[in-house]
């Protein structure tokens, strides 16, 4: 660990710890002290790190409103508002989505499905384009306000700085401006698929995104539906659990695998 103010490793712990349990560091360069918090997305809290991420990621990932996380907290001795809670989904989605996105940059495969579907801000229908590739990975979620040509470019510009490389397969609807927008960023050789039956994979996979988004009564800013929309694609992802076509994962494995990633994404965005 190095200081914060002058990036010097020549440290010394202190033994007392702040009223949240963290350590107290004194840097012997720069004359300075600080805390394990000093310097990261979480400091000046009234709240450990843990529980502002379980907040956070229980918003994200399960049909809990701002007061039920409320409660929820409630019941473990935390005393936080609703407003608190929206405060924090604003701060640390991003992070969230930031942190998953960069893990799985560059594993996508090379045959891709995707498509929009419909969300309500404000009172008025947007469109969330979504990618994933054949095994169900996610590969790029974006919201746009229309449903055009040039929303359709920049998906695919998004789509192909993350992924790495071009696809080999797309699979799309019959919209014709997915057709012009591929052969404008991905180029002819790509093989465009735009029956409505191929396409079945992407639409199933829409539905978890609805089940999420209805509870909620729609958004009220676009920035707000679009924070949230990339944040729960994103997380949903790292947790899924997917086998082969012919394997059956049981469920103490699968219990196991989600205890791990939980685990291990609560401590890397705690660092």
């Amino acid at each position: 660990m190095s200081c914060p103010y002058c990036q010097s490793e020549s440290i010394a712990k202190r033994r007392p710890r702040t009223t949240l349990g963290y350590r107290i560091i004194f840097c012997t360069s720069c004359r300075r002290q600080f805390n394990e918090r000093t310097g990261t997305a979480f400091n000046n809290l009234q709240f450990p790190t843990d529980v502002v991420l379980m907040a956070v990621l229980w918003r994200l990932r399960y049909k809990l409103g701002f007061r039920d996380v409320s409660e929820l907290l409630l019941q473990r001795g935390f005393v936080v508002s609703h407003e608190t809670i929206r405060n924090w989904e604003f701060r640390f989605a991003p992070l969230v989505s930031t942190n998953l996105r960069t893990r799985r940059r560059g594993k996508s495969g090379r045959s891709w499905y995707f498509d929009e579907t419909y969300i309500k801000v404000s009172g008025r229908w947007c469109y969330l384009y979504r990618a994933i590739d054949r095994e169900g990975n996610l590969l790029d979620s974006m919201l746009g306000e229309k449903r055009d040509k040039y929303a359709a470019r920049r998906f695919l510009r998004r789509l192909l700085e993350n992924a790495d490389q071009r696809p080999l397969r797309l699979t799309t609807d019959k919209h014709p401006a997915y057709t012009k927008a591929i052969r404008w960023i991905v180029g002819r050789k790509v093989l465009h698929r735009h029956n409505q039956y191929l396409n079945n994979r992407m639409e199933q996979d829409q539905r978890h995104i609805k089940q999420r988004y209805h509870p909620m009564l729609g958004f009220k800013r676009f920035k707000s539906a679009s924070r949230f929309c990339t944040a729960f694609a994103e997380l949903r992802n790292y947790l899924r659990v997917n086998g082969s076509k012919d394997e059956n994962i049981k469920a103490r494995a699968r219990r196991r695998m989600f205890r791990t990633r939980w685990s291990t994404l609560m401590a890397e965005l705690s660092a």
